[in-house]
């Protein structure tokens, strides 16, 4: 099945190009679009896509608010957000909101691509200048539960950019499994979504960036 994306942005030209983007792929298909954040939500609520391809700066309702209600009514959907935005309390912001991927607009279209198939796999995908930004922010919480082995194993993988499905085959574990590390680690590390867990991964060296940027150019091998 393709991944099932709505495009978001209020200029019409950035959104029908990026659709056609998109539409170049056969493993992606634009099943809606939005001219600005309420009509986003209204569409994802409908449609229930795999990904939304989200703009910040929209009129009506902003691209967080957005994010924030489609996160909280759909939290199957993925959303990347795709904007001229680098400001850092916004990105903060998005991120914390629950967005799982971040760029700038001047990204290439094959990067575009990868980010939206990475989201749909439930896979963290950011800029690398918002990377630098989320990472200074992102602190050691004062008191956390110790993580097990497979819990520490799971979440450098995470950091590295794999899917739920990879970590299982990467560590011969059921896919379910996998879904109750991940939801455990999020606990006991305090924070809200698989993105803040991998960006603590790496601000504690538990990995590098470098594993980051690898899995933006394409992942690492198993």
């Amino acid at each position: 099945m393709p991944v099932r994306v709505i495009v978001a942005d209020d200029h019409t030209v950035m959104r029908q190009g990026v659709r056609m983007l998109l539409t170049l792929d056969p493993d992606i298909e634009v099943v809606g679009e939005a001219g600005n954040g309420q009509e986003a939500v209204e569409l994802a609520r409908r449609l229930q896509p795999d990904v939304v391809l989200m703009d910040l700066l929209m009129p009506v309702m902003d691209g967080l608010t957005a994010i924030t209600l489609i996160r909280r009514d759909l939290p199957q959907t993925e959303i990347v957000a795709l904007t001229s935005v680098l400001e850092d309390n916004v990105v903060i912001d998005v991120v914390r909101a629950g967005a799982v991927g971040y760029l700038l607009k001047d990204a290439s279209g094959e990067e575009v691509i990868r980010a939206v198939k990475a989201a749909a796999a439930g896979q963290v995908y950011l800029s690398p200048q918002v990377a630098a930004k989320l990472i200074k922010d992102v602190r050691s919480p004062e008191q956390t539960e110790p993580l097990t082995r497979r819990e520490t194993e799971v979440l450098k993988l995470l950091a590295r950019g794999h899917s739920n499905k990879q970590i299982a085959q990467a560590l011969n574990i059921g896919e379910k499994t996998v879904h109750s590390h991940v939801g455990a680690i999020l606990s006991k590390l305090k924070v809200p979504s698989r993105t803040q867990a991998a960006l603590y991964a790496i601000r504690t060296g538990l990995v590098s960036i470098n594993t980051l940027q690898r899995a933006r150019q394409g992942g690492e091998q198993d």
